[in-house]
């Protein structure tokens, strides 16, 4: 395969991590919205529902506990978008890193773990683990070449 194609082919992996890592943000933006959304259900809205009355005369049943529901949603709400986050950050710099032709290894794991988001991330990271073993891309990688940008 001659060496241009390689280098096609290494310049639209990059994009693809690119479009990924927006998907990943946008993905993990949305999360947040929602546990933002049902931890505010939890602290505000279910309290605030009077309880309804007692039939036969006896006492009125206890309220809904919801004392710890809506922080545990908060914290874990958080934890997970910056998780998610943390990966859009690792496609963006695989993307930039795969443009560059820098950092082999880096990018090589961002293919392996990129495998575990089904499905696109399974597309993306097979395909990225097929272009970066072939001897054209590691021959790119060890080179400086000009059209690559962010070189050392």
């Amino acid at each position: 395969m001659p060496p241009n194609e390689d280098a096609q082919h290494v310049k639209l992996l990059s994009v693809f991590h690119y479009v990924m890592a927006g998907l990943t943000a946008v993905g993990g933006a949305f999360m947040g919205a929602y546990f933002v959304f049902v931890g505010y259900i939890f602290n505000t809205v279910i309290p605030s529902i009077p309880p309804p009355p007692s039939s036969g005369g006896g006492p009125p049943p206890p309220p809904m506990p919801t004392a710890g529901v809506g922080q545990f949603f908060g914290i874990f709400g958080g934890v997970m978008c910056l998780f998610i986050f943390g990966i859009a950050v690792l496609y963006f710099l695989c993307g930039r890193w795969l443009a560059a032709r820098r950092n082999h290894s880096f990018c090589f794991v961002v293919g392996c773990l990129s495998c575990l988001s089904i499905p696109l991330g399974t597309v993306l990271g097979v395909f990225t683990i097929v272009v970066l073993q072939r001897p054209g891309v590691r021959w790119l990688f060890d080179q400086q070449t000009p059209g690559a940008y962010l070189n050392k």
